[in-house]
């Protein structure tokens, strides 16, 4: 791959930029003791899905799904949204060399009002932020990379993906986007064929570095 054709990196958030997984277990497990005990490890069931998803696959009540809906609020609300070692560095140094960087999450607005508001550099490290009310399917459907390329008016060829779970995985390589998988959570052998190429972490990561990784690809 040319990196230099490269004008925007288009960035998953939890799990690839911010570390939320552990937050997040906590939660779906006390969710899944309250209203799935039959499911004894609802946490591990629900990865890597969206909410919307996991809301149509394991509550069927609409009351149960309101009560499940309005705990993640609070819960979310109150949780830590801090970077990955090395994120918040190489999103500045992929600036410094003219790359757009943009967030590209299924999460819904609400629960980025948090995270904006939990760490503000959010808003000033990241030339856009797409949402799940900017596309029509959720991941690993390709249409929400696809829509942020088409919104900086640039070619496939000319963006990468950063994801690091299966469904975002599948999202950035169906949309025929150069993908870069996150080891964060999953083993690199889990996700290696899932993408174009495997980081362990950002940690040391810059623009310089990736491009010299990329010419062997």
């Amino acid at each position: 791959m040319n990196f230099q054709h490269v004008k925007a990196a288009l960035f998953d958030l939890d799990g690839t930029l911010i570390d939320t997984e552990q937050q997040y277990s906590l939660i779906w497990q006390r969710v899944g003791q309250m209203f799935r005990p039959d499911i004894p490890n609802l946490q591990d069931a629900i990865k890597g899905n969206t909410l919307k998803r996991i809301l149509e696959r394991f509550f069927a009540d609409a009351a149960v799904r309101q009560q499940v809906v309005k705990m993640l609020d609070d819960y979310e609300a109150q949780m830590n949204y801090d970077f990955f070692p090395g994120a918040k560095e190489f999103i500045i140094d992929m600036k410094q060399h003219g790359v757009k960087c943009a967030v590209v999450t299924s999460s819904d607005q609400k629960k980025m009002q948090h995270a904006r508001h939990k760490n503000p550099e959010l808003d000033t490290l990241f030339d856009r932020i797409f949402t799940a009310e900017d596309f029509a399917a959720s991941k690993p459907d390709p249409d929400c990379y696809l829509r942020a390329a088409s919104a900086y008016g640039l070619e496939k060829s000319q963006c990468i993906v950063f994801e690091d779970a299966f469904s975002g995985l599948q999202s950035g390589m169906s949309a025929g986007i150069f993908t870069v998988g996150l080891a964060s959570y999953n083993p690199r052998e889990a996700i290696q064929d899932k993408c174009n190429l495997v980081l362990d972490s950002f940690d040391g990561m810059t623009y310089d570095r990736l491009a010299e990784l990329l010419k062997n690809v």
